[in-house]
């Protein structure tokens, strides 16, 4: 079991949202240690130990798995150097690093902890050119399907989450049924609950609940994503 975070770790992300610069980060930076990443790091062995029940593949090294509290700034005009957040990401293929909801290679997993609330997400977040068309070609024949295997998630987390294009994407009939599903850009599910829940042994069970409702979904977007799936459908 897991029994939270302490409240100094919400503590200490009002007080960085308010001072976001080294000056006030590095006298705090063994609060950071303590407080917030080291709770991180053993909250996300706990979920592994459950991931261990029903999605071993999803299980990932604690420390590749929490993203850094630096933030790239080299192509932002917003040049806060640290998150305001902690996060941590859970790809299908164990070990790798990838992004936020499987960034890269695969569809995953995510969370986060704030001062704005524990945020939960799963699916495509960005893929490439070439993963997009794979996981478009496959819900183009399977629309039906997946709509089903993503009900769970649905209902528990609302309506899928990002960037849609206005039109069809090239390739796909422009009065295809699954048209609302083809034209998005990434296909991921998002909830945010209460930043308190992050404080409480509710946590660790209420993020397990989310990852359980999004884990047919999730595989039925891996299955294009397979290198084996992407080459016949390339061919």
């Amino acid at each position: 079991m897991f029994p939270g975070f302490s409240p100094e770790a919400l503590t200490f992300f009002r007080g960085l949202k308010k001072n976001n610069n080294r000056e006030w980060f590095q006298p705090r930076k063994e609060i950071f240690e303590a407080k917030v990443k080291a709770p991180m790091l053993a909250l996300v062995d706990a979920i592994n130990a459950e991931f261990a029940k029903f999605a071993p593949e999803y299980i990932t090294e604690p420390k590749k798995a929490v993203y850094r509290i630096y933030r790239d700034i080299r192509f932002s005009a917003d040049k806060s150097p640290y998150k305001t957040h902690i996060a941590a990401g859970f790809s299908r293929r164990s070990g790798a690093r990838e992004g936020a909801g499987g960034h890269g290679t695969s569809a995953g997993y995510f969370f986060s902890i704030g001062v704005d609330g524990v945020g939960i997400a799963g699916g495509v977040y960005e893929p490439s050119p070439e993963q997009m068309f794979a996981v478009r070609s496959w819900l183009a024949e399977n629309h039906e399907a997946f709509r089903k295997l993503a009900r769970p998630a649905e209902k528990l987390m609302g309506e899928m989450h990002g960037d849609s294009l206005t039109r069809m994407p090239k390739g796909f009939p422009c009065e295809h049924p699954a048209g609302d599903l083809l034209k998005r850009k990434r296909w991921v599910y998002w909830t945010t609950l209460e930043g308190k829940v992050a404080t409480t042994p509710k946590i660790l069970p209420e993020l397990i609940k989310h990852f359980k409702a999004m884990r047919p979904m999730m595989e039925a977007l891996n299955e294009p994503l397979s290198a084996k799936k992407r080459a016949a459908i390339f061919e």
